[in-house]
């Protein structure tokens, strides 16, 4: 697929050919990945995060949230969860927390694969190579870092550095894959300042990059952060940016199942914040075909707050696990491993 078609189908309003889109999608997602859908248990272990994304509510400015670091048993428990539950993954994440050391993350990695049967994903941001070398000895699996725009100066305008730390995240991606990862990436779709042209870009970011796994998820404005006021401060010529929607994450999602035809892609907690009756299922029909339930308690999930009014913060990971199983029946699709 070229970048003109790319453009054509993010921009076209004609309902027929959007229809078109998610059957083409739905169907290359059946042929390359089949009708399972994968389960992987999500525990936001730490809010704690040394970085002023402006698009993040973890922010290190925003004094206003509470903050809070899993201990190592309590991480073990949610695995251990997990594990009954029949997930085959983990996916560890956390703020870009420094105050979290590599040994302390080296010893949860090791025990998580001593104690269960888990693969595990990481997402925990830029990091030394070091590090990343080291949990990869430990026993992680994958790595998740979204790069959210290819444009740059985009992307260092809504990511100030943090002291020496913050840079290239393409190069890191490069960097993960030449360390063994299974390497992870995906992009925010309606950030203030973002184009048309910007967002094909990525989707064909992500099949230069051969990536194993692409999160799509909607830009959702946070009034403690500066994006939420992005009117004041992004401007792109009219009727190039793209719109902050439900829709537009799923043509981006079923153009990614197009391009990237073997990737995982899921249908991620922000689309059912956007849809909480059918976002998911939406995601899922349109190429999606990972979830990703939240093991993490429900006392610390009101604090994971990246964005406000974010869905399932209320339910417990039980409760998650039996909604996500009866969703995915309602599909007519299968639970895989």
């Amino acid at each position: 697929m070229t970048k003109e078609l790319i453009l054509h189908w993010l921009k076209t309003t004609d309902a027929r050919q959007v229809a078109r889109l998610w059957k083409a999608a739905d169907d290359v997602r059946r042929q390359y990945v089949g009708d399972d859908i994968l389960l992987r248990g999500l525990l936001e272990f730490s809010n704690f995060c040394d970085r002023n994304c402006w698009y993040c509510g973890l922010r290190a400015d925003n004094t206003t949230v509470e903050r809070y670091r899993m201990s190592e048993d309590e991480i073990l428990d949610c695995a251990h969860k997990g594990m009954r539950y029949g997930y085959g993954t983990i996916v560890l994440q956390s703020g870009e927390d420094y105050g979290m050391s590599a040994a302390w993350m080296e010893n949860v990695i090791r025990r998580i694969k001593r104690e269960t049967n888990l693969a595990i994903t990481l997402s925990l941001g830029e990091r030394a190579g070091a590090e990343l070398s080291c949990w990869k000895t430990a026993g992680a699996d994958r790595y998740l870092l979204r790069f959210e725009t290819s444009n740059r100066s985009l992307y260092d305008q809504i990511h100030p550095r943090c002291g020496e730390k913050g840079g290239d995240r393409i190069a890191l991606l490069k960097k993960l894959e030449e360390l063994g990862y299974e390497v992870g990436s995906g992009v925010m779709v309606g950030i203030p300042g973002q184009t048309y042209e910007d967002l094909a870009n990525d989707i064909e970011l992500f099949r230069s990059l051969g990536l194993s796994m692409i999160g799509v998820g909607p830009y959702i404005p946070h009034t403690g952060t500066p994006l939420g006021y992005a009117d004041k401060l992004m401007t792109v010529p009219d009727g190039e940016q793209v719109p902050c929607s439900e829709e537009m994450p799923y043509r981006v999602i079923a153009l990614t199942r197009l391009v990237c035809p073997s990737a995982n892609i899921p249908t991620t907690t922000a689309l059912a914040t956007l849809n909480i009756s059918y976002g998911r299922e939406l995601g899922l029909s349109r190429g999606a075909n990972i979830v990703m339930p939240n093991l993490t308690p429900k006392k610390y999930r009101p604090m994971y707050e990246i964005y406000p009014s974010k869905a399932c913060i209320d339910e417990t990971a039980a409760d998650c696990r039996v909604c996500m199983h009866r969703r995915i029946a309602s599909i007519g699709r299968t639970v895989g491993r």
